[in-house]
């Protein structure tokens, strides 16, 4: 309760003390009260560490060049090729390099088979998978058909400087190619045709470039007079008929397939 104030003092200034007593009775009641904690700011969370910049490592060489001879891609490739073909040739009971291979070459089951001669001995070495061909059973008779000759052929040169990584020409066409278009009165035979690297090819025979290298190192230290190619429909051997799907039946193709026959005879497995 508020004290009362003497009756001497003037009105106004016992109002004016009420007021002045109030407020200072309102302090101390503030004073008292329990007071709330303010609420505390949330954790800062400190930035990750940046990363460290990494630094530049040492220049890498430049790519050496293609090989631009036939000596070249030998010394490039020939002591990896010689890694992988030796042990096959040994297994084979085949010297290593032989002195005589044939290829054989076989459409419609996409391979061309390996066989070497040497120290009294003929062996199947291995066989590399045709990756990229075109046409379909039936000799090449013309420029721009997409077929891949089929005959008995030789290899023409090596080519170490294909857009296909290394190739070896085939010398199609060969006497036999020729007599039969100009029986037929054919002029344009085409030509160009190849075994060589990658997986792409139209009219020729595209095995990859592990395997071209393999062919390519091995033709080179056999020598392509020392070479046969022989391209067939389909394996022949044992009896088998030549595929029904021809792209071409000219009159003469008995001829050129009891050719092939006999070309791929001495070929067989035991």
């Amino acid at each position: 309760m508020t004290p009362a104030l003497p009756s001497r003092v003037p009105e106004n200034r016992r109002r004016f003390c009420r007021v002045v007593l109030a407020v200072v009775l309102a302090a101390g009641a503030a004073c008292r009260a329990p007071q709330t904690p303010a609420p505390k700011p949330p954790p800062v969370t400190p930035a990750p560490p940046a990363k460290p910049k990494p630094r530049p490592g040492p220049a890498q060489p430049a790519p050496a060049p293609r090989p631009s001879s036939v000596e070249g891609v030998l010394e490039r490739y020939g002591a990896t090729v010689d890694a992988r073909l030796g042990p096959l040739f040994a297994r084979a009971g085949v010297p290593y390099p032989p002195t005589r291979i044939t290829l054989l070459a076989f459409k419609k089951e996409r391979k061309i088979e390996l066989w070497a001669e040497g120290g009294g001995r003929r062996a199947f070495v291995r066989s590399f998978p045709v990756l990229g061909a075109s046409g379909r059973a039936g000799p090449k008779l013309e420029e721009g058909d997409w077929q891949v000759p089929e005959g008995v052929y030789a290899i023409s040169y090596l080519n170490p400087q294909s857009a296909y990584h290394l190739s070896m020409k085939v010398d199609y066409p060969n006497a036999f190619d020729l007599d039969k278009a100009k029986v037929d009165g054919r002029t344009e035979l085409g030509g160009d045709i190849f075994i060589h690297g990658q997986d792409l090819s139209i009219g020729c025979l595209a095995i990859g470039d592990d395997s071209i290298e393999d062919l390519f190192v091995l033709v080179a230290k056999v020598g392509v007079a020392q070479t046969q190619l022989v391209i067939a429909p389909n394996d022949l051997r044992g009896g088998q008929q030549a595929s029904r799907d021809l792209r071409y039946r000219p009159d003469w193709l008995p001829e050129l397939y009891a050719m092939i026959r006999a070309a791929l005879a001495p070929f067989t497995f035991r």
